[in-house]
């Protein structure tokens, strides 16, 4: 019963955050940001198993980026907390290698890509001389970068639709602060990131039913 009302609750939230609390009072615009994470939390704890490093990270990391959410307000503070969010995303969807060359071939685009946008953020960074962000801007898309990458490499279709979504999300958030304004740019972030924190918590449901499978079929599911 808890799985099946835990997405509506999200989607509920989320949506109630996004197109109906104001900016102001801070207190109340960080708190209901923060709701629907936990419950993503929630989401991603109904599907642990036992003796299994995946979820733990995937948890960890969702922890994290909970984390980024309400510290945002200090970006640099923020900023790090997702990094550190990211590096378990990547720790984990690691343990989920599961190569092709298809997939392999998905870092030339995101390489081209992040340097792209790299480029284009640390241009703007100097010509309004905020030159203090300038190495954290450089480590996060870096980070997230890398993180996409791991995404495809898991062959995880929630993990990589989660890593795609969370890349456009911060595209957009990052192209708005820094470079330039972005239409409807709040709804776009928030919407596209909630979904994509949501697809990592979900691959962990769908990693335990490909086991789960194999196991079926008298093969020794993978920890």
């Amino acid at each position: 019963m808890l799985m099946k009302c835990l997405p509506a609750a999200i989607l509920f939230t989320g949506l109630f955050y996004i197109f109906f609390i104001p900016e102001d009072p801070l207190i109340i615009k960080v708190l209901f940001k923060v709701i629907p994470m936990l419950l993503i939390l929630l989401y991603a704890c109904t599907n642990v198993g036992r003796r299994d490093r995946y979820p733990s990270l995937i948890l960890l990391g969702l922890f994290f980026c909970m984390l980024g959410d309400g510290l945002l307000i200090w970006f640099v503070i923020g900023l790090s907390a997702f990094l550190i969010g990211h590096l378990f995303y990547i720790s984990a969807f690691f343990r989920l290698w599961a190569f092709s060359w298809f997939r392999f071939a998905t870092i030339l685009p995101i390489s081209i890509y992040s340097t792209w946008i790299g480029r284009e953020i640390v241009r703007s960074l100097i010509e309004k001389g905020e030159h203090d962000l300038i190495i954290p801007v450089i480590c996060y898309v870096t980070v997230i970068s890398l993180m996409g990458w791991a995404a495809f490499m898991t062959g995880n279709t929630a993990a990589i639709i989660g890593g795609v979504l969370f890349m456009i999300s911060d595209s957009i958030l990052s192209w708005n602060k820094f470079i330039d304004d972005v239409a409807f740019s709040g709804p776009l972030i928030m919407l596209t990131y909630y979904a994509a924190q949501f697809c990592i918590a979900n691959s962990i449901r769908m990693k335990a039913s490909f086991h789960l499978s194999k196991g079926l079929q008298g093969e020794r599911p993978i920890q």
